[in-house]
């Protein structure tokens, strides 16, 4: 034996100055306040770990926080948010970070909060966040799943604790080996990567880039984080051959001859470690090099003595890392026989010391050494090894993960009922951790079991009912409302195999609160809660009783059974107050309000959504309080209180930020509702700051709905390209929200109108409409301001048909225009608001659709206008301004200059301070065209220009009477360019010809801005 063979850890890093580089220039990015995230991706033994500790080294030299942590293969432990809990066990004071952000008790359920006189508030929310429940259906304003309060709350605290820590000091955030990243763990690394601003934070993760299968599920994962703006992705390819060989030469400190070398580099294909395990395969005995790779992973082992051997073996069946305990009692050895063992092993570069969360624990070199050791397990000696860690775990009571490895073992060596508690145990943990995939896991498992195991041995505590019931919310928490479903049906089918009424009911109602969550099933709902409640509706007064009732009211009030749903939420009430279950009370408040409120009696129904919300609060019924919140919010927006209604959602949206239910169903309706508001009143900057979403941008419903409510400042303020972008990504979506829907089509239209596309924006204002016919019924409520922006584009249109002289298409525009402003009067008529009569911003689109008609008939009507300016008083300042604007040019039309002046003054106030440049542009061109001086007496400093400077060269020289050979003479170039830069020119315009491309640019001012 000629000794030990070096690690690459233990020579300079070698040929990797690259990617070093790389993550320098990302470390020194996010340490001058530009957050960046890099994924690192490369084969197993690349070199990925020594490359994260040379930036762990660097960053430390320069006084940033590392907080490294490793995700383990699923098999071993099951342990949800498992890198994060290690990362976050590294912040020095972690009783403090709890005081702060009490939801991260879930990753340190060991932390034990002091006693104090100014720690009492603290503690009262950290237990609030620990047993904060919903009960019930939860709500659902759309094709939304329900949501897990913990998880939010923990990716909220995560986030939260993450920027305050770099506020004193740069943090770097590792993730290795996320290709055995659990669920919940991927989503926190959407949410976290997904909110990289502006803080001192760099994170970086790597993974097994061989490893990922085409249904693997870091996939979906990879696709949304490198849309990120913050995110890079870097590959850690294999050395090449001259890089192999100067590896090879370096770890071994030039002791070998060439041949040799070059052989090691060759077999090694690039790879560090294998070339590690190459060279230690050949310096240990000198002999041949082994042939196959796990040949050369198991010649290292087989150089230890017999004990330390065993020692490895019984590592490999604990998973990657073992602690000392552990290996202790299983190993059969005595202490001074396993230290003796593990002190060879730890020398020949098996096993790794460490000290973890304050136990000692060893951990294999490389997880490819520990595959290979457990590979080479005999069957049976495999089942022997899991059942003693099975028993060694069955003792261990309150510690982290003991659950869910205590699963595994079971499963592993056949104790089927054993493997059955233990998995019900992790469950139960796994969602106190704010992990519903994870717990959803176990109890799949669980229930896989409970047939496999006779009844005698199964848990007193649970039954298969309750299984199936607690699998069903768990799925719709995790995000998959169709599982809810399906456990739900075979709970109910096996409760009602039972005969016991009381569980048939509650089966029910889970069933129902299931389905409610899906889009398109209101019905069945309906009719499996009916079910429910005729067989509660003898039963004595319970809490379940109660929830039925409530739920019952819910979905009758979705339905719009005002009449029913009133009957039931005031039976619910009385029921819930009856067992002193407030809860349900404050749910039922809710209903009951949103009913007042439909009926006309506003007020009655404000107090009641007050008195909800003040149950809720005292009961740490979070998610009922919020919801209570969003309906107060709604219904003040909807009464045209808009300056209250800010203070409300403002309240509410601060509630959910320190309750760590932000991206809650409610929490999340508060902040779209806020970007809505703010846009109203003109706050613009804090709607599109309210529209920041918090991961996977397109792709879920939550990021789709804030992207589309954010998408009318960004169409306002002239993002046009960014505009039509989003709302090419966004018609996919269309069918996950009808707030989706009726935000981009109202979107789309403005863009058609501020691009001069009128016949584009016309045709997709069709569309739309009969979109929501389909979906929504023949008077939902959006075709009035549908109805007003078609109108404008079909006035539009017709205008530029007369300039035409096309008088059978002028026509045929006035022609759809009048017909979409009686389609906007007679949804105003027979539609059905959710307040009971239409709201102010309802019969302000409807007075703007009055006017628009004015447009199509002819000149504007002054008086028509003015009608419209003063309905959009109610605050919403934008509309308002922008129907100033065709009040001056109607104004201007009827030789009213002076008027028009102060109007036009007015809205472009408006403009200037919203920075609404098209609109702002729109208006100098009409005070130009009527010798208006506006404030500044000039034109806007930035005019929306839609034409490369060739393109304006091009149409500046066919307006002046060119040909396209003569302007490609002029230019020096082709006649067949010239035509493809006027083919995009009168695609920009949405002109057919030369001449209109012409004379639109003239209208829009384009041409003239070349000549002022």
């Amino acid at each position: 034996m000629q000794g030990v063979a070096r690690l690459g850890s233990g020579i300079p890093l070698v040929a990797r100055d690259r990617e070093l580089d790389r993550l320098r220039g990302a470390f020194a990015q996010a340490a001058g306040g530009t957050a960046t995230a890099v994924l690192i991706s490369g084969d197993a033994g690349v070199g990925k770990t020594r490359l994260t500790d040379e930036l762990a080294a660097l960053a430390r030299d320069k006084g940033a926080a590392v907080l490294t942590g490793r995700c383990l293969d699923a098999g071993e432990t099951g342990l949800p948010y498992l890198p994060f809990a290690e990362a976050m066990s590294q912040v020095p004071d972690r009783e403090q970070a709890v005081l702060a952000h009490p939801a991260l008790a879930r990753l340190f359920p060991d932390v034990t909060l002091p006693v104090g006189r100014d720690s009492g508030e603290r503690r009262e929310a950290y237990m609030s966040a620990l047993t904060a429940v919903v009960p019930g259906v939860g709500g659902r304003t759309g094709n939304r799943p329900e949501q897990d309060i913990g998880q939010l709350q923990l990716f909220d605290a995560v986030h939260a604790l993450l920027t305050d820590l770099a506020a004193t000091a740069p943090v770097v955030l590792i993730l290795e080996d996320l290709h055995w990243a659990d669920g919940s763990t991927r989503r926190l690394l959407s949410f976290l990567v997904a909110r990289l601003r502006n803080q001192r934070i760099l994170i970086v993760g790597t993974y097994r880039g061989d490893d990922l299968h085409r249904r693997h599920p870091l996939r979906p994962l990879l696709a949304e984080l490198v849309r990120q703006p913050a995110m890079e992705r870097m590959e850690l390819a294999p050395f090449n051959k001259a890089d192999s060989r100067l590896f090879v030469t370096s770890l071994a400190e030039g002791g070998l001859p060439d041949n040799l070398v070059r052989e090691v580099a060759g077999r090694s294909e690039g790879n560090a470690f294998f070339a590690e395990e190459l060279l230690a395969a050949y310096t240990e005995d000198g002999d041949e090099l082994p042939s196959t790779l796990v040949d050369v992973l198991l010649a290292r082992v087989e150089r230890l003595s017999e004990a330390a051997q065993r020692v490895v073996r019984v590592a490999s069946v604990a998973g990657r890392r073992a602690p000392h305990a552990r290996l202790l009692a299983v190993s059969g050895l005595t202490e001074p026989e396993l230290e003796e063992a593990l002190r060879e092993a730890v020398q020949h570069h098996v096993l790794v010391a460490k000290r973890e969360q304050w136990m000692d624990v060893y951990a294999f070199r490389h997880a490819l050494l520990s595959e290979a050791v457990y590979g080479d397990l005999l069957p049976g000696e495999r089942v022997r090894l899991h059942a003693a860690y099975a028993r060694e775990l069955a003792g261990v009571q309150g510690q982290r993960g003991a659950a869910a490895a205590l699963a595994h073992h079971s499963m592993e060596s056949h104790a089927l009922p054993q493997a059955l508690a233990a998995s019900i145990a992790a469950a139960t943990e796994a969602a106190d951790s704010g992990a519903p995939a994870e717990a959803l896991g176990h109890l799949e498992r669980a229930l896989k079991l409970w047939d496999g195991v006779a009844p005698a041995d199964r848990p007193e505590h649970m039954d298969e009912v309750k299984l199936l019931r607690t699998a069903s919310f768990m799925a719709g928490s995790s995000g998959d409302p169709e599982r809810a479903v399906s456990f739900a049906r075979s709970a109910v089918k096996l409760a009602d195999s039972s005969g016991d009424r009381r569980s048939s009911a509650m089966m029910r109602r889970r069933l129902a609160s299931a389905l409610f969550a899906v889009e398109g099933r209101d019905e069945e709902a309906r009719q499996v809660i009916e079910r429910a409640w005729e067989i509660a509706e003898d039963l004595p007064a319970s809490c379940e009783k109660a929830w039925v009732l409530a739920v019952y009211a819910l979905i009758l009030r979705s339905m719009r059974e005002p009449v029913e749903s009133r009957k039931f939420a005031e039976l619910a009430v009385r029921e819930a107050r009856a067992c002193d279950e407030v809860g349900v009370v404050a749910d039922a408040l809710i209903t009951l309000g949103a009913l007042d409120e439909s009926e006309g009696r506003v007020e009655e129904g404000r107090e009641r959504l007050r008195e909800a919300i003040r149950i809720a609060r005292d009961d740490d019924a979070l998610s009922v309080e919020l919801r209570a919140r969003y309906y107060l919010a709604i219904n003040t927006y909807e009464a045209g209180e808009l300056d209250d209604a800010v203070r409300i959602i403002e309240e509410g949206v601060e509630r959910a930020r320190d309750t760590g239910l932000t991206w809650s169903t409610y929490g999340f309706e508060l902040r779209a509702i806020k970007v809505i508001t703010r846009y109203a009143r003109g706050d613009w900057d804090q709607s599109e700051a309210a529209a920041e979403p918090p991961g996977m941008r397109v792709s879920s419903t939550v990021s789709a709905r804030l992207a589309a409510v954010g998408s009318y400042v960004t169409v306002s303020r002239g993002r046009l390209a960014e505009a039509a972008k989003l709302a090419a990504e966004l018609r996919s979506e269309w069918h996950r929200d009808f707030q989706i829907f009726s935000s981009m089509s109202a979107v789309g239209a403005e863009l058609a109108l501020w691009q001069g596309r009128p016949e584009e924006g016309a045709k997709l204002v069709r569309e739309a409409l009969e979109w929501a016919e389909r979906v929504g019924g023949q008077w939902v409520l959006v075709n009035i301001r549908l109805g007003a922006l078609g109108a404008t584009l079909y006035a539009d249109c017709a205008e530029r048909a007369g300039r035409r002289k096309d008088e059978r298409d002028r026509k045929a525009y006035v022609d759809e225009g009048l017909a979409l402003v009686e389609l906007a009067r007679k949804t105003a008529k027979y539609g059905r608001p959710r307040t009971g009569s239409l709201g102010p911003e309802g019969r302000a689109w409807l007075a703007r659709a009055e006017a628009e008609e004015s447009r199509l008939r002819g000149a504007g009507d002054p008086a028509l206008w003015e009608k419209a300016v003063a309905a959009f008083s109610y605050g919403a300042v934008y509309e308002q301004a922008v129907c100033r604007w065709r009040l001056a040019e109607a104004l201007l039309g009827a030789d009213r200059r002076d008027d028009a002046a102060e109007v036009l003054k007015a809205a472009d106030e408006v403009a200037a301070r919203l920075d609404a440049r098209p609109l702002r542009d729109a208006l100098r061109k009409l005070a130009r065209r009527g010798r208006i001086a506006l404030s500044d007496g000039q034109t806007p400093s930035e005019t929306l220009d839609p034409f490369t400077p060739r393109e304006r060269t091009v149409l500046r020289l066919v307006a002046l009477g060119r040909t396209n050979r003569q302007v490609g003479e002029e230019l020096f170039i082709s006649e067949k360019t010239v035509s493809v830069h006027l083919s995009r020119i009168m695609a920009k315009l949405g002109a057919a010809r030369r001449a209109e491309a012409v004379a639109i640019a003239y209208d829009r001012g384009l041409l003239e801005e070349q000549h002022a």
